[in-house]
């Protein structure tokens, strides 16, 4: 019998239309074990960003403690040292800084601090408005929080530093000059620096890749506390001295307000420096027992200095010496062991005792509150001492960072205070310059000094029409 040509293909075709289906199964088993396995490598290079509750219960609390440094703390410190005739004009400084810089900060400044930018500024753009700024954590920065509580968080920091300045420019300059000056000082001073230290690229961010120079601060030595020392240095130099300085006495109106302030700035103080660890792990504690002690260091070592010197341990120069400490101990405070930071404490307060006492009355500039000695010194030398004593037993990420497309150790020793060094002179470059070239620029616009006639009457009067005590 002769096959037709269909039958002497059937086979053939069969087979063909088989294979497939008998293949199949294997074939989709391959296809899962391929697509397992990479989606086992995507997790392992993109660990899981899953809110902890308890993390974010940490530094919500600790962003509102952030926030009681300004106000009531720095307000009362600062309102408290000045002439009861300037006290709200004082006050009203710290105030406006809380509203100015948040909305601020809404509108481009977190985009620009923390946007992905170049290794001197983040963009204006990414983040503008907040934009995906929400409750799903971003794992380059904090990723057991939402996004938006590590967003407020760093906005307390950007309201609190340019707060700092004003005690350099207290009782004297126009409240109009100070809106433009702050306004301006944040964009292009607070913001990039925010970017270079903590941002991811920044050029001094030892925690990221895109590092060039990896300096450590943990929470703000140069960020918040040499730019803005720095920066009010220049502002007191440029204003000039207030009408009778020095030779006329001018002790501050109310030593319990000061007092008052100085204990809500040690409290808050923890959420600054704790609150930095991002989480509620063993990183906080370390920093919170830090800050502690280097505070207590510093107080007890003003106090004793000031005993010995004068005769008498005076009660606001215990409570400087403990900011001193507090300043002093803040780019320090996740990095060092509670000997280290008692240490750098007790350095501080010898260091910022000497700076407001002798440089300040050699170099006879009038820096009003003594932002420049106890902050800009004090944290320039708690950032040099951490170069020598950063400890991988406190923070065992230092031991293998990454700069210039290398793996690094920035243990304490001299390659790391030679980083420190760097990035303590650049800051102290940027703030110095940038401030005098926005200080020029509010001065042609508005002018920047208050009368003689309307010093002399006070700036609760004058700048804002109502006074403190009207008894």
């Amino acid at each position: 019998m002769k096959t037709t040509g269909i039958s002497r293909w059937l086979p053939t075709i069969l087979l063909c239309w088989l294979l497939p289906a008998l293949l199949n199964p294997l074939y989709a088993q391959t296809t899962v074990d391929i697509e397992q396995r990479i989606a086992r490598l995507e997790a392992a290079s993109h660990p899981a960003t899953t809110v902890n509750s308890g993390d974010n219960a940490w530094v919500l609390a600790s962003a509102a403690l952030v926030l009681m440094m300004t106000a009531p703390g720095l307000i009362l410190f600062y309102g408290g040292l000045v002439r009861r005739k300037n006290v709200l004009g004082t006050m009203m400084q710290s105030l406006v800084l809380m509203a100015l810089v948040s909305v601020l900060w809404m509108v481009y400044g977190y985009s620009m601090a923390f946007g992905e930018g170049n290794p001197f500024f983040g963009n204006l753009h990414q983040y503008f408005m907040l934009k995906g700024v929400g409750a799903d954590p971003n794992s380059a920065y904090a990723p057991t929080i939402p996004h938006e509580s590590f967003m407020l968080f760093q906005m307390m920091f950007a309201i609190i530093t340019p707060a700092l300045i004003s005690g350099a420019v207290a009782e004297r300059m126009r409240f109009k000059a100070y809106v433009l000056f702050m306004a301006l000082w944040v964009t292009f001073i607070y913001f990039p620096l925010c970017h270079m230290v903590w941002g991811a690229g920044g050029l001094f961010n030892w925690s990221s890749p895109g590092c060039r120079i990896p300096v450590l601060d943990f929470a703000g030595g140069m960020v918040v506390h040499v730019s803005s020392g720095v920066s009010a240095l220049v502002c007191a130099l440029v204003l000039g001295k207030r009408l009778g300085f020095p030779a006329e006495p001018m002790p501050p109106h109310n030593v319990v307000y000061s007092l008052i302030g100085a204990g809500l700035l040690w409290v808050g103080w923890f959420g600054f420096n704790a609150g930095s660890a991002l989480n509620a792990g063993g990183l906080a504690t370390s920093a919170f027992a830090a800050t502690h002690f280097s505070a207590a260091g510093a107080a007890l070592a003003w106090g004793v200095i000031e005993w010995r010197l004068k005769g008498k341990p005076s009660v606001l120069g215990v409570a400087s010496g403990m900011v001193a400490g507090l300043a002093t101990i803040t780019p320090a405070s996740g990095f060092v062991s509670v000997p280290a930071a008692f240490l750098i404490g007790l350095a501080g307060g010898l260091v910022c005792y000497l700076a407001v006492s002798k440089l300040k009355s050699a170099l006879r500039y009038d820096d009003s509150l003594d932002v420049f000695g106890v902050h800009g010194v004090g944290s320039a030398t708690g950032l040099l001492l951490l170069g020598l004593f950063a400890s991988t037993d406190i923070n065992p990420a230092i031991k293998n960072a990454t700069a210039a497309g290398k793996v690094v150790s920035l243990v304490g020793g001299a390659p790391q205070l030679r980083n420190q060094f760097i990035g303590l002179i650049f800051t102290v470059v940027l703030a110095a310059v940038g401030t005098l070239v926005i200080l020029k620029v509010v001065g042609a616009l508005v002018g920047l000094r208050v009368t003689a006639e309307e010093e002399d009457s006070g700036l609760d009067l004058t700048q804002h029409g109502e006074s403190a005590y009207n008894d």
